[in-house]
């Protein structure tokens, strides 16, 4: 029995890291490169594979040299990749830009992300898991394949949805079918105020109506907001001056999944989440390399 299952987009990271982002008409030198595997959830899934928990993955991937370094890297962490499908289109790729604060911006190609399909195999396979992980895809066949699968798990598996800017701003409607079965819901700042048009403390009453049950705001330096049972209370985190902060947010992820694994309360999950997250922003890329 899998501890969770991610179900989400999986991309390979090609990261440029510069001075400063250049403006438009404008030239900045790459100082350095480096690619690596990505995509939120496959991030989330990495950081507790490492933790040792029994992991797996709902996704897509290419046929080339690009799908096969992420295969590798979930083999060597020990995720089951039986549920990984091949496309035939090229592997995801998401470029990234990283200034000297350590800031990201990225821009995602999803290629074969776009040909997952959600049939019976996935839905069955879901079923096993404690925990389903769910993050984002730009098109909509595989979101309606999420909202499809999530209707046919039962109340003893755990949704938890890490939904990033893609999602929110498809507004409460459209997300609302997820919400109201969503048991973790781990977003920053903007996104939630963005989803619901309103404070992010506002905002985490409002969604809690719709039956989200715990509620991880991320504050960036300032740490986190834990809501739970009509509760909010914030999280402060040691601040450190991030190298990179690309997948802070999925490292945070698997930090508050570790909790509910080791049957920590909401709180106690969201300083693990902190935690887990400064210990991603002081390397570059999203994962700790095997």
């Amino acid at each position: 029995m899998p501890d969770v299952i991610g179900f989400g987009a999986l991309n390979l990271d090609r990261l440029c890291y510069v001075k400063k982002t250049a403006r438009p008409g404008e030239h900045q030198p790459v100082e350095s490169m480096l690619e690596c595997p990505g995509g939120s959830a496959a991030n989330t899934i990495a950081w507790l594979a490492d933790s040792g928990f029994k992991t797996g993955f709902i996704g897509a991937l290419g046929n080339d040299i690009e799908g096969q370094r992420i295969l590798e890297d979930f083999k060597k962490r020990g995720v089951d990749i039986r549920n990984i499908q091949t496309a035939k289109a090229g592997t995801g790729v998401t470029t990234g830009l990283v200034d000297e604060k350590g800031e990201r911006t990225l821009y995602p190609h999803p290629g074969a992300n776009s040909l997952l399909k959600t049939g019976r195999k996935e839905i069955e396979y879901a079923k096993t898991a404690k925990i389903i992980h769910l993050s984002s895809f730009v098109d909509d066949m595989q979101f309606n394949g999420q909202k499809k699968l999530v209707k046919q798990l039962s109340d003893k598996t755990v949704i938890s949805l890490s939904p990033g800017d893609l999602y929110t701003k498809k507004g409460l409607k459209k997300l609302r079918p997820l919400l109201e079965r969503c048991g973790v819901l781990i977003l920053n700042k903007k996104e939630i105020e963005q989803l619901t048009g309103t404070d992010y403390k506002s905002a985490c009453k409002k969604l809690s109506k719709l039956g989200v049950k715990q509620i991880a705001v991320t504050l960036g330096p300032k740490g986190c907001y834990i809501h739970c049972q009509d509760k909010g209370t914030p999280i402060p985190c040691k601040k450190i001056r991030p190298l990179d902060t690309t997948g802070a947010g999925d490292a945070y992820n698997a930090g508050y999944l570790t909790g509910i694994l080791k049957g920590k309360t909401p709180l106690e999950s969201g300083r693990l989440g902190n935690q887990t997250a400064a210990k991603c922003i002081t390397h570059k890329g999203a994962r700790q390399t095997v």
